[in-house]
């Protein structure tokens, strides 16, 4: 047994999310997954999954080990393949995600699987609907900040806080080192959902509490919410790499400076077996392989 058995099991339980289903999908005996999984968790010297009735969770170790090694095992298994991947560029790949991240990173990452002959459906919208198109089959992949049951960590979204200048000089910065919530609570909010999704992660990450702030306005489109702040009706929490262009231009300022930068995980969600798929798997695997270069967005 290598050490690329090992992983190749862990990585389909992880994806799978059950040991029964990625002893399906490695063409082994349960017994012989469970001890591959046994191994590995031997040599590390912790376990990677807490078991369950409805399967298997991962532990903080296995997420970290899945992103590390999950594309390195794809390509090793493709290289040792003697299936030739015409097919898989010759299929169809139903994709879902928010606008912001995949115009802004997957679209342009898949465009050279395109000139190959591969052809992507994309479907933009929010979570709940896209992982309800997920498990219906209409979607193959979701990129989702949500969980799903077969979900692989893809990569990380820095939140940064950003309002117009006129605003941010507005704070007390004294008050913002002593009292943070006190020092913004005259700011009013952009938001992407009246549930401020993003922003309440910002303030109960850095503040632990939601925000008091009045909402000035929501806007389903993280790219409108940029616009509004920028003109005036007040700060937001965005991720990095939308913002930075303005924050580089001087049209918007940090109204906050995190001492941890807060983060976002965002995830590549499937169906169970949804890897068995050619195509699937080949985007699946292209775009873990070009996160690798992106590091937190």
């Amino acid at each position: 047994m290598t050490e690329l058995d090992l992983l190749s099991t862990f990585v389909e339980i992880y994806r799978a999310g059950s040991l029964t289903a990625a002893a399906q999908r490695r063409g082994l005996t349960q017994p012989a997954v469970s001890g591959h999984l046994a191994r590995l968790e031997r040599e590390l010297g912790e376990p990677l999954f807490v078991r369950s009735s409805r399967g298997v969770t991962p532990t903080a170790r296995a997420d970290a080990l899945a992103r590390r090694v999950g594309a390195h095992v794809d390509g090793l298994r493709s290289a040792l393949s003697e299936v030739d991947d015409r097919g898989a560029y010759a299929g169809t790949v139903h994709l879902g995600g928010a606008v912001e991240v995949v115009s802004a990173r997957v679209l342009p990452a898949l465009a050279p699987l395109t000139t190959r002959g591969l052809r992507l459906r994309i479907t933009l919208g929010l979570a709940d609907d896209l992982l309800a198109a997920l498990a219906n089959a209409r979607l193959d992949l979701v990129v989702s900040a949500d969980r799903a049951l077969v979900a692989t960590p893809f990569v990380d979204e820095e939140f940064v806080l950003v309002g117009a200048p006129t605003l941010v000089r507005t704070i007390d910065r004294a008050l913002l080192a002593t009292d943070p919530v006190r020092a913004l609570a005259h700011l009013p909010l952009v938001a992407y959902a009246e549930e401020l999704p993003i922003v309440r992660r910002y303030w109960r990450s850095e503040f632990g509490r939601r925000p008091p702030n009045p909402v000035a306005v929501v806007v389903p489109d993280l790219r409108a919410v940029l616009a509004a702040v920028v003109a005036g009706a007040g700060v937001s929490a965005l991720p990095r790499y939308l913002a930075d262009p303005a924050l580089a231009a001087g049209s918007v300022e940090l109204a906050h400076q995190a001492a941890v930068p807060p983060l976002n995980t965002l995830f590549l969600a499937t169906r169970v077996g949804g890897l068995a798929n050619p195509s699937v798997a080949l985007v699946h695997g292209h775009l873990m392989a070009r996160s690798r270069d992106w590091g937190v967005l």
